[in-house]
């Protein structure tokens, strides 16, 4: 099915791609869940980066993630203050609460990976600098060690 206007159409087929990519990471999800992990790691990632960082890097994701990315968003209330990657992963879980099946580590890392994947490589090298060194971990790019 398309909807007849070109820019709808790209961005629903480039927002699948993301989530077959991320099921492709995350064994035996499936759309739904992959749609889940997603939002949840972006809620938290913009939750985190303050919100100049958090408007520049909606500004590089697919027009349907950007609209997930922003879903929800009380700007006044960023940035989180999470230093170590427990807490990060903890604001994950709170968004994939309901959803035990979903390892939180595990899900962080695939949505991170896919970022390294899809965006620019300069714009995912500064945001991964604003984060403390403990949650950085979380950040390993595809090929290389952390």
């Amino acid at each position: 099915m398309t909807t007849g206007l070109d820019v709808f159409d790209r961005t629903v087929q480039e927002s699948n791609l993301w989530l077959k990519s991320l099921m492709d990471k995350l064994p035996g999800a499936d759309r739904h869940a992959a749609y889940l992990v997603l939002r949840a790691v972006l809620h938290a990632l913009r939750d985190r980066i303050g919100p100049d960082n958090a408007v520049h890097l909606g500004a590089q994701l697919p027009t349907l993630v950007r609209g997930i990315y922003y879903e929800g968003w009380h700007m006044h209330g960023t940035p989180t203050k999470e230093r170590h990657k427990a807490e990060f992963l903890a604001h994950v879980g709170r968004e994939l609460k309901g959803f035990p099946a979903l390892d939180v580590e595990n899900s962080v890392r695939s949505v991170f990976e896919l970022m390294w994947e899809k965006i620019d490589i300069g714009e995912i090298t500064k945001l991964v600098e604003l984060f403390p060194t403990e949650v950085r971990s979380l950040w390993q790019r595809p090929g290389h060690a952390a």
